[in-house]
Protein backbone atom coordinates (compact mmCIF):
# COMPACT_ATOMS: atom_id res chain seq x y z
CA UNK A 1 0.00 0.00 0.00
CA UNK A 2 1.27 3.46 -0.93
CA UNK A 3 0.39 6.35 1.37
CA UNK A 4 0.95 10.00 0.42
CA UNK A 5 1.51 12.43 3.29
CA UNK A 6 1.16 16.13 2.51
CA UNK A 7 3.01 18.34 4.96
CA UNK A 8 3.99 21.99 5.17
CA UNK A 9 6.42 21.10 7.98
CA UNK A 10 9.55 19.48 6.58
CA UNK A 11 13.32 19.54 6.64
CA UNK A 12 15.31 21.63 7.47
CA UNK A 13 12.76 22.41 10.19
CA UNK A 14 13.50 20.67 13.48
CA UNK A 15 10.31 19.86 15.36
CA UNK A 16 8.10 17.03 16.51
CA UNK A 17 6.00 16.99 13.32
CA UNK A 18 9.02 16.49 11.06
CA UNK A 19 10.53 13.89 13.38
CA UNK A 20 7.24 11.97 13.59
CA UNK A 21 6.69 11.91 9.83
CA UNK A 22 10.30 11.01 9.02
CA UNK A 23 10.22 8.11 11.45
CA UNK A 24 6.83 6.98 10.14
CA UNK A 25 8.34 6.62 6.65
CA UNK A 26 11.17 4.50 8.04
CA UNK A 27 8.87 2.26 10.08
CA UNK A 28 5.83 1.80 7.81
CA UNK A 29 7.48 -0.73 5.41
CA UNK A 30 7.56 -3.25 8.29
CA UNK A 31 3.75 -3.11 8.13
CA UNK A 32 3.44 -3.43 4.35
CA UNK A 33 3.15 0.27 3.52
CA UNK A 34 5.27 2.80 1.66
CA UNK A 35 5.03 6.45 2.69
CA UNK A 36 5.77 9.22 0.18
CA UNK A 37 5.74 12.94 0.93
CA UNK A 38 4.42 16.04 -0.77
CA UNK A 39 6.40 18.93 0.74
CA UNK A 40 7.53 22.44 -0.22
CA UNK A 41 10.48 20.96 -2.12
CA UNK A 42 10.27 21.84 -5.80
CA UNK A 43 7.75 24.66 -5.32
CA UNK A 44 8.22 28.41 -5.02
CA UNK A 45 8.18 29.35 -1.34
CA UNK A 46 7.91 32.37 0.92
CA UNK A 47 9.03 32.78 4.56
CA UNK A 48 6.45 32.55 7.31
CA UNK A 49 6.13 35.88 9.18
CA UNK A 50 8.20 35.85 12.43
CA UNK A 51 9.71 32.51 11.33
CA UNK A 52 12.15 33.24 8.52
CA UNK A 53 13.50 29.67 8.61
CA UNK A 54 10.07 28.19 7.83
CA UNK A 55 9.05 28.25 4.17
CA UNK A 56 5.50 28.01 2.85
CA UNK A 57 4.91 26.58 -0.60
CA UNK A 58 3.29 28.50 -3.48
CA UNK A 59 2.37 25.70 -5.89
CA UNK A 60 1.29 26.66 -9.39
CA UNK A 61 -2.23 25.62 -10.45
CA UNK A 62 -2.24 21.94 -11.34
CA UNK A 63 1.21 21.26 -9.87
CA UNK A 64 -0.13 19.54 -6.77
CA UNK A 65 -2.48 17.37 -8.84
CA UNK A 66 0.39 16.32 -11.11
CA UNK A 67 2.56 15.39 -8.14
CA UNK A 68 -0.21 13.30 -6.58
CA UNK A 69 -1.02 11.55 -9.84
CA UNK A 70 2.65 10.69 -10.38
CA UNK A 71 2.80 9.02 -6.97
CA UNK A 72 -0.50 7.14 -7.47
CA UNK A 73 -1.27 6.73 -3.77
CA UNK A 74 -3.78 4.32 -2.25
CA UNK A 75 -4.44 6.77 0.61
CA UNK A 76 -3.79 10.45 1.34
CA UNK A 77 -3.03 11.97 4.72
CA UNK A 78 -2.81 15.73 5.27
CA UNK A 79 -0.47 16.41 8.18
CA UNK A 80 -0.66 20.21 8.41
CA UNK A 81 -3.08 23.06 7.76
CA UNK A 82 -0.72 25.19 5.59
CA UNK A 83 -0.76 26.06 1.93
CA UNK A 84 0.06 22.52 0.78
CA UNK A 85 -2.45 21.05 3.18
CA UNK A 86 -5.19 23.24 1.73
CA UNK A 87 -4.16 22.44 -1.84
CA UNK A 88 -4.28 18.68 -1.25
CA UNK A 89 -7.56 19.00 0.65
CA UNK A 90 -9.11 20.77 -2.39
CA UNK A 91 -7.75 18.05 -4.69
CA UNK A 92 -9.37 15.29 -2.63
CA UNK A 93 -12.72 17.06 -2.22
CA UNK A 94 -13.03 17.86 -5.94
CA UNK A 95 -12.35 14.22 -6.86
CA UNK A 96 -14.42 12.67 -4.09
CA UNK A 97 -11.40 10.98 -2.53
CA UNK A 98 -11.35 10.14 1.19
CA UNK A 99 -8.50 11.59 3.21
CA UNK A 100 -7.34 11.84 6.80
CA UNK A 101 -5.72 14.73 8.64
CA UNK A 102 -3.77 15.20 11.85
CA UNK A 103 -3.81 17.86 14.55
CA UNK A 104 -0.25 18.53 15.71
CA UNK A 105 -0.16 22.12 16.92
CA UNK A 106 -2.31 24.39 19.04
CA UNK A 107 -2.54 27.04 16.35
CA UNK A 108 -5.19 29.18 18.12
CA UNK A 109 -2.88 29.77 21.08
CA UNK A 110 0.20 30.25 18.89
CA UNK A 111 -1.53 32.75 16.61
CA UNK A 112 -2.97 34.68 19.56
CA UNK A 113 0.52 34.99 21.06
CA UNK A 114 1.70 36.84 17.94
CA UNK A 115 -1.30 38.70 16.54
CA UNK A 116 -4.60 40.21 17.73
CA UNK A 117 -6.64 37.35 16.27
CA UNK A 118 -9.25 35.73 18.55
CA UNK A 119 -8.67 32.08 19.31
CA UNK A 120 -12.34 31.39 18.51
CA UNK A 121 -11.77 32.53 14.92
CA UNK A 122 -8.88 30.10 14.44
CA UNK A 123 -10.85 27.25 16.02
CA UNK A 124 -13.69 27.84 13.51
CA UNK A 125 -11.20 27.71 10.66
CA UNK A 126 -9.67 24.48 12.01
CA UNK A 127 -13.09 22.83 12.37
CA UNK A 128 -13.81 23.66 8.75
CA UNK A 129 -10.42 22.39 7.56
CA UNK A 130 -10.63 19.06 9.40
CA UNK A 131 -14.39 18.63 9.04
CA UNK A 132 -14.18 16.92 5.63
CA UNK A 133 -11.59 14.39 6.77
CA UNK A 134 -12.58 10.79 7.42
CA UNK A 135 -10.61 10.99 10.66
CA UNK A 136 -8.42 13.52 12.48
CA UNK A 137 -5.42 11.86 14.13
CA UNK A 138 -4.28 13.28 17.47
CA UNK A 139 -1.53 12.22 19.83
CA UNK A 140 -3.37 11.89 23.15
CA UNK A 141 -6.71 10.97 24.65
CA UNK A 142 -7.08 14.40 26.25
CA UNK A 143 -6.88 15.95 22.77
CA UNK A 144 -9.60 13.59 21.56
CA UNK A 145 -11.80 14.81 24.40
CA UNK A 146 -10.95 18.47 23.81
CA UNK A 147 -11.50 18.41 20.06
CA UNK A 148 -14.75 16.47 20.48
CA UNK A 149 -15.91 19.18 22.88
CA UNK A 150 -14.98 21.84 20.32
CA UNK A 151 -17.14 20.32 17.60
CA UNK A 152 -14.66 18.03 15.80
CA UNK A 153 -16.67 14.92 14.98
CA UNK A 154 -13.93 12.51 13.99
CA UNK A 155 -10.77 12.55 16.21
CA UNK A 156 -8.87 9.26 16.71
CA UNK A 157 -5.72 8.33 18.57
CA UNK A 158 -2.28 8.33 16.92
CA UNK A 159 0.34 8.22 19.71
CA UNK A 160 4.04 9.00 19.43
CA UNK A 161 7.16 6.99 20.17
CA UNK A 162 10.88 7.16 20.79
CA UNK A 163 13.88 5.38 19.26
CA UNK A 164 15.24 3.56 22.29
CA UNK A 165 18.39 2.55 20.43
CA UNK A 166 19.41 6.17 19.80
CA UNK A 167 18.00 7.72 22.95
CA UNK A 168 19.47 5.54 25.66
CA UNK A 169 21.65 6.10 28.72
CA UNK A 170 25.22 6.58 27.52
CA UNK A 171 28.48 8.27 28.36
CA UNK A 172 27.38 11.87 28.99
CA UNK A 173 28.82 14.79 27.09
CA UNK A 174 31.31 16.78 29.17
CA UNK A 175 29.56 20.03 29.99
CA UNK A 176 31.84 21.07 32.89
CA UNK A 177 28.97 22.83 34.67
CA UNK A 178 27.91 23.01 38.32
CA UNK A 179 25.47 20.30 39.36
CA UNK A 180 22.61 19.65 39.24
CA UNK A 181 22.04 20.25 35.53
CA UNK A 182 18.49 21.18 34.51
CA UNK A 183 17.93 20.78 30.77
CA UNK A 184 15.26 21.77 28.29
CA UNK A 185 15.18 20.92 24.56
CA UNK A 186 12.84 22.80 22.22
CA UNK A 187 12.44 25.36 19.50
CA UNK A 188 13.42 28.65 21.12
CA UNK A 189 10.16 30.48 20.47
CA UNK A 190 7.49 32.26 22.48
CA UNK A 191 5.03 29.36 22.53
CA UNK A 192 7.51 27.09 24.33
CA UNK A 193 7.39 29.25 27.49
CA UNK A 194 11.16 28.91 28.00
CA UNK A 195 11.27 32.04 30.15
CA UNK A 196 9.34 30.17 32.85
CA UNK A 197 12.25 27.73 33.05
CA UNK A 198 15.07 30.27 32.77
CA UNK A 199 13.58 32.48 35.48
CA UNK A 200 13.47 29.69 38.08
CA UNK A 201 15.66 30.02 41.14
CA UNK A 202 17.43 26.66 40.91
CA UNK A 203 20.80 25.42 42.13
CA UNK A 204 23.42 24.27 39.63
CA UNK A 205 23.01 25.04 35.92
CA UNK A 206 20.30 25.57 33.31
CA UNK A 207 20.95 24.32 29.77
CA UNK A 208 18.89 24.98 26.63
CA UNK A 209 19.24 22.91 23.45
CA UNK A 210 17.57 24.26 20.32
CA UNK A 211 17.39 27.29 18.09
CA UNK A 212 14.72 29.76 17.11
CA UNK A 213 13.69 33.40 16.87
CA UNK A 214 13.99 34.14 20.61
CA UNK A 215 17.43 32.67 21.18
CA UNK A 216 19.45 35.90 20.95
CA UNK A 217 17.02 37.77 23.21
CA UNK A 218 16.96 35.03 25.86
CA UNK A 219 20.75 34.66 25.81
CA UNK A 220 21.01 38.37 26.61
CA UNK A 221 18.35 38.32 29.31
CA UNK A 222 19.58 35.13 31.00
CA UNK A 223 23.39 35.18 30.70
CA UNK A 224 23.84 32.49 33.35
CA UNK A 225 22.03 29.91 31.21
CA UNK A 226 23.96 27.80 28.70
CA UNK A 227 22.58 27.74 25.14
CA UNK A 228 23.98 24.88 23.06
CA UNK A 229 22.05 25.43 19.81
CA UNK A 230 20.65 22.55 17.77
CA UNK A 231 21.92 19.05 18.53
CA UNK A 232 20.73 15.76 17.09
CA UNK A 233 20.61 12.01 17.65
CA UNK A 234 23.74 10.65 19.38
CA UNK A 235 25.04 14.05 20.46
CA UNK A 236 21.62 15.01 21.79
CA UNK A 237 21.34 11.68 23.62
CA UNK A 238 24.71 12.37 25.27
CA UNK A 239 23.43 15.77 26.41
CA UNK A 240 20.26 14.20 27.82
CA UNK A 241 22.43 11.68 29.66
CA UNK A 242 24.44 14.52 31.22
CA UNK A 243 21.34 16.14 32.70
CA UNK A 244 19.91 15.51 36.15
CA UNK A 245 16.38 16.69 35.34
CA UNK A 246 14.58 17.51 32.10
CA UNK A 247 12.35 20.57 32.52
CA UNK A 248 9.42 20.91 30.10
CA UNK A 249 7.92 24.39 30.57
CA UNK A 250 5.49 24.39 27.63
CA UNK A 251 1.79 24.70 28.38
CA UNK A 252 0.66 24.33 24.76
CA UNK A 253 2.45 21.32 23.23
CA UNK A 254 0.03 18.64 22.13
CA UNK A 255 2.49 15.89 23.12
CA UNK A 256 6.16 16.74 23.67
CA UNK A 257 8.42 14.13 22.04
CA UNK A 258 11.40 15.53 23.92
CA UNK A 259 9.92 14.24 27.17
CA UNK A 260 10.02 10.69 25.81
CA UNK A 261 13.58 11.19 24.55
CA UNK A 262 14.71 12.40 27.97
CA UNK A 263 12.95 9.55 29.78
CA UNK A 264 14.46 7.02 27.35
CA UNK A 265 17.89 8.37 28.32
CA UNK A 266 17.01 7.85 31.98
CA UNK A 267 16.28 11.50 32.82
CA UNK A 268 13.24 12.36 35.00
CA UNK A 269 10.88 15.12 33.87
CA UNK A 270 9.53 18.21 35.61
CA UNK A 271 6.55 19.92 33.97
CA UNK A 272 3.27 21.71 34.51
CA UNK A 273 0.17 19.53 35.03
CA UNK A 274 -1.29 20.34 31.59
CA UNK A 275 -2.28 18.25 28.54
CA UNK A 276 0.86 16.77 27.06
CA UNK A 277 2.71 16.06 30.32
CA UNK A 278 -0.48 14.69 31.88
CA UNK A 279 -0.90 12.32 28.93
CA UNK A 280 2.73 11.29 28.59
CA UNK A 281 3.60 11.01 32.30
CA UNK A 282 0.37 11.13 34.26
CA UNK A 283 0.96 9.67 37.70
CA UNK A 284 3.87 7.45 36.64
CA UNK A 285 6.86 7.72 39.03
CA UNK A 286 9.11 9.12 36.29
CA UNK A 287 8.37 12.82 36.65
CA UNK A 288 6.81 15.51 38.77
CA UNK A 289 3.94 17.66 37.52
CA UNK A 290 3.29 20.79 39.54
CA UNK A 291 2.13 24.35 38.94
CA UNK A 292 5.22 25.28 40.96
CA UNK A 293 7.77 24.35 38.30
CA UNK A 294 10.71 25.00 40.65
CA UNK A 295 9.31 22.56 43.21
CA UNK A 296 8.73 20.00 40.46
CA UNK A 297 12.32 20.32 39.22
CA UNK A 298 13.78 19.90 42.72
CA UNK A 299 11.58 16.92 43.59
CA UNK A 300 12.45 15.22 40.28
CA UNK A 301 16.10 15.04 41.39
CA UNK A 302 15.26 12.09 43.65
CA UNK A 303 13.60 9.93 40.95
CA UNK A 304 15.21 6.57 40.07
CA UNK A 305 16.59 6.95 36.54
CA UNK A 306 16.09 3.27 35.72
CA UNK A 307 12.32 3.74 36.10
CA UNK A 308 12.42 6.45 33.43
CA UNK A 309 14.15 4.21 30.91
CA UNK A 310 11.78 1.30 31.58
CA UNK A 311 8.75 3.57 31.20
CA UNK A 312 9.88 4.99 27.83
CA UNK A 313 10.73 1.56 26.42
CA UNK A 314 7.01 0.87 25.97
CA UNK A 315 6.54 3.91 23.70
CA UNK A 316 7.81 2.64 20.33
CA UNK A 317 7.69 4.10 16.85
CA UNK A 318 6.57 0.69 15.61
CA UNK A 319 3.37 1.08 17.61
CA UNK A 320 3.02 4.62 16.22
CA UNK A 321 3.25 3.41 12.59
CA UNK A 322 0.82 0.56 13.19
CA UNK A 323 -1.83 2.85 14.62
CA UNK A 324 -1.33 5.42 11.85
CA UNK A 325 -1.98 2.76 9.21
CA UNK A 326 -5.04 1.55 11.13
CA UNK A 327 -6.44 5.08 10.93
CA UNK A 328 -5.93 5.96 7.26
CA UNK A 329 -8.77 5.92 4.74
CA UNK A 330 -7.93 3.76 1.72
CA UNK A 331 -9.33 4.70 -1.69
CA UNK A 332 -12.19 2.54 -2.89
CA UNK A 333 -12.66 0.79 0.43
CA UNK A 334 -16.23 -0.40 0.95
CA UNK A 335 -18.25 0.80 3.93
CA UNK A 336 -18.23 -2.68 5.60
CA UNK A 337 -14.44 -2.74 5.24
CA UNK A 338 -14.18 0.72 6.76
CA UNK A 339 -16.33 -0.32 9.71
CA UNK A 340 -14.33 -3.53 10.17
CA UNK A 341 -11.08 -1.54 10.19
CA UNK A 342 -12.49 0.83 12.82
CA UNK A 343 -13.47 -2.09 15.07
CA UNK A 344 -10.04 -3.69 14.66
CA UNK A 345 -8.32 -0.37 15.39
CA UNK A 346 -10.33 0.18 18.59
CA UNK A 347 -9.55 -3.34 19.80
CA UNK A 348 -5.83 -2.85 19.19
CA UNK A 349 -5.84 0.53 20.92
CA UNK A 350 -7.71 -0.96 23.89
CA UNK A 351 -5.09 -3.71 24.12
CA UNK A 352 -2.25 -1.18 24.02
CA UNK A 353 -3.77 1.17 26.58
Amino acid sequence: MRVLVATDAWHPQVNGVVRTLSTLAQTAPRHGAEVSFLTHEGFRTFPLPTYADIRCALPAPGAVARRIEQIKPDAIHIATEGTLGHAVRRYCIRRGLPFTTSFHTRLPEYVAARAPIPESFVWRWLRRFHGRAERVMVSTRSLIAELSGRGFHNPVLWPRGVDGAVFSPRAPIELDLPRPIFLTVCRVAVEKNIEAFLALDLPGSKVVVGDGPMRAELMQRFPQAVFLGERHRDELAAIYSAADVFVFPSRTDTFGLVMLEALSCGVPVAAYPVPGPLDVIGDAPVGVLDEDLRAAALRALSIDRSLCRDFASRMTWDRCARMFLDNIAVFGQSRPAVEQNIVQRLRRQAAIY
